[in-house]
């Protein structure tokens, strides 16, 4: 059991290694967009299902709550926590439908819909995506293993080139906190940060 714990924690840190070692300029990029978007007074929308759900709303509580340090509430949504609407979209229409409907009620053009999926086919993300796009939404896409579909329906993409759900799972949640350490530095430019 002991070696077996050992690996899982060394296939981990390993497939962080080579996602910040291949993605690094793509990790800036979307860094720059974000605190851009946060700038012009836009919010970020973020959406996904299972554990992608729950990093939606973890990274959400970051950004409206804080990080690291003091500052102002950075405007963030999950578009997974509302039970209600999650479910009436489910039943009156399609459960594919649960974040595009989410995000033609409260997406404007220039905010950011930031959607997950580790298997990068998750038909609602890719659906929210594309709704997004169509209505001057910026669209960045974390997915995982070949990326799938949703990998290509955005604006950005990074994908987690794994085949392991929570090693993928892994990966993304420590990007989001080096997105939101990144976007708080830029936007907040406090030495107490690096």
């Amino acid at each position: 059991m002991e070696d077996l714990i050992v690996k899982i924690f060394k296939d981990s840190s390993q497939l962080k290694e080579s996602f910040v070692n291949d993605n690094l300029s793509g990790i800036v990029r979307v860094v720059e967009m974000m605190t851009a978007a946060l700038k012009a007074g836009n919010k970020i929308m973020i959406f996904g299902n299972g554990g992608s759900a729950a990093d939606a709303q973890h990274l959400a509580a970051e950004f409206v709550n804080r990080f690291l340090i003091e500052r102002p509430p950075l405007p963030a949504i999950a578009l997974s926590t509302d039970t209600s609407i999650i479910t009436s979209i489910g039943n009156d229409y399609d459960f594919s439908e649960i974040f595009s409907k989410q995000i033609r009620a409260l997406g404007q053009p220039g905010d950011v819909a930031w959607g997950i999926s580790t298997s990068g086919r998750s038909r609602n993300v890719l659906k929210g995506l594309e709704q997004a796009k169509k209505m001057g939404m910026i669209t960045f896409a974390l997915t995982g293993k070949d990326g799938g579909d949703i990998a290509g329906a955005a604006d950005y993409s990074l994908n987690v080139a794994s085949d392991s759900t929570p090693r993928i799972q892994e990966v993304h949640i420590t990007l989001g906190h080096v997105l939101c350490q990144m976007i708080d530095l830029k936007l907040f430019q406090r030495p107490d940060m690096k």
